[in-house]
């Protein structure tokens, strides 16, 4: 693995090389609705796992999330990949407790680094509590890694995208900008000190927000990852028949995240979150195109967007940010007119 980068094998790199949201929605459309009464969340709503009801109070949440290295350091790209597919049983308000390894791994790599992929995810886990009980690895051409990730939720806590209520307030517990600011890393625009920003936190564990909004009364949550903050604004706002209002200016932004913008240097996966999502927000003329670029930017291992009242969200920052999270509340639901999003 002498002088490799895993960055230098991959085309497209972390959240950002799913599947544009325009040709996933089309692929879904086709796939056959299986009802049963028992599956209270499965993918109609674009909700972050499943929920499948236990009969006793509780929920069974199962996930999975796996992609290429935004990262060269395969320890760090292990701890990234692990936290952003453990963000999903929180997402639905559950505790993840079970894992499973998936690694694409090619040939021209050394053992040692997918040693040291597994081992970076290991770490994760283990923060989160969660046991790493297995696993799948096949050969491939770019190194790709992940988690099938299982959990439980009190079914009285369960989130999901539809429960989002008139007048919540909206809360979002990470900065944006991992998608431009790794972009800028791997164009050898940005240098290491310069991205660190983004690689600690996309290894901060989204546990947090849900263990300090204990007591609080949550009604809706999505993590922002590929879609970006609009995509995944509009997949809530419109699976609780609302629309979300933006302040543009209150949206916590990664350093330097604005200025790599104005150089041009945006990934792929926000030009098409753009052209998907962007008939559906309507965003102010005042709002620079910069900073816009970064609402459509595509995160990897995003914060939580958190829909509650406007009263419990206070506390719930108060909290958060006594805890040294970047959180803010940065707008709220209201009645649904035209736009699923609304930027002002």
């Amino acid at each position: 693995m002498t002088g490799v980068k895993l960055t230098e094998l991959v085309e497209a790199a972390g959240c950002a090389a799913k599947l544009a949201p325009g040709y996933l929605s089309q692929v879904l459309a086709d796939l056959p609705r299986v009802e049963d009464p028992k599956l209270l969340v499965g993918f109609d709503a674009s909700d972050d796992a499943y929920v499948y009801d236990l009969g006793d109070g509780r929920g069974l949440v199962g996930t999975t999330d796996f992609f290429p290295p935004m990262v060269d350091d395969p320890f760090l790209f292990g701890q990234v990949a692990a936290a952003n597919a453990l963000s999903d049983v929180w997402a639905m308000g559950g505790k993840p407790v079970l894992a499973l390894n998936l690694l694409c791994f090619p040939n021209c790599l050394g053992l040692e680094v997918a040693g040291q992929i597994l081992a970076g995810g290991a770490d994760k886990c283990r923060e989160a509590g969660v046991i790493v009980a297995g696993g799948h690895s096949i050969n491939d051409h770019e190194p790709k890694f992940g988690l099938a990730v299982t959990g439980f939720v009190e079914l009285d806590r369960m989130l999901a995208n539809r429960s989002a209520r008139e007048g919540d307030a909206l809360v979002l517990t990470k900065a944006l900008g991992t998608g431009i600011l790794t972009s800028a890393h791997k164009g050898g625009i940005l240098d290491d000190a310069g991205v660190k920003v983004a690689t600690d936190s996309m290894i901060t564990l989204n546990k947090l927000p849900i263990e300090l909004a204990e007591g609080l009364d949550l009604h809706a949550c999505t993590d922002v990852t590929g879609f970006s903050l609009m995509g995944h604004g509009c997949e809530m706002a419109e699976a609780s028949g609302l629309t979300a209002r933006i302040r543009a200016e209150d949206v916590p932004v990664m350093a330097r995240a604005r200025e790599m913008a104005r150089m041009g240097l945006i990934p792929a996966g926000a030009y098409r979150n753009r052209d998907f999502f962007g008939p559906c927000v309507e965003i102010a003329d005042r709002v620079p195109l910069d900073l816009s670029d970064v609402l459509f930017d595509p995160q990897t291992s995003g914060g939580l967007l958190l829909a509650l009242s406007e009263g419990e969200a206070e506390v719930l920052v108060g909290r958060l940010r006594d805890a040294g999270q970047p959180v803010a509340v940065i707008g709220s639901m209201a009645a649904r007119s035209g736009c699923s999003v609304r930027v002002e």
